[in-house]
């Protein structure tokens, strides 16, 4: 059963609480604005909570646990990526060894994937003036 919005929002609140000690080591870097990225913590998406999330970038970054590497959980996080995937997001998924190990690899990898998100120039604005045709020599 899917959760309600409110349950949702309600579930967030508390992980905002309960931080495990390697999401509390990555978002210590990540609330710091690094290179002018703006993350939440704890995102509710849906019937969903997303570690961390950043809006400019589409991108959810998920710090996980040994348990995600049973059968079962990897197939939950399969689906669950999917549906985020569907809405434009995508999600990283980061161990929560590699994230105590070496968390400037982790912040490294992150922040070059929230860049490779955004396009490369913004496209013309509709019955925006034309653009001037190149000259061949």
């Amino acid at each position: 059963m899917l959760n309600k919005p409110g349950n949702t929002v309600r579930k967030a609140r508390q992980l905002r609480r309960t931080l495990t000690l390697p999401e509390i080591a990555l978002w210590e870097q990540l609330r710091m604005r690094p290179s002018g990225w703006k993350f939440r913590r704890q995102h509710p998406a849906g019937p969903y909570v997303l570690h961390f999330y950043c809006s400019k970038a589409r991108l959810c970054v998920e710090v996980d646990g040994e348990a995600h590497s049973f059968d079962e959980q990897a197939a939950r996080d399969a689906r669950r990526d999917a549906l985020l995937a569907s809405h434009g997001i995508k999600t990283l998924r980061m161990s929560a060894r590699e994230v105590l190990r070496d968390l400037d690899a982790v912040m490294t990898h992150i922040l070059g994937s929230a860049a490779a998100r955004l396009p490369l120039h913004h496209p013309a604005m509709p019955g925006g003036p034309p653009r001037a045709k190149r000259r061949e020599d």
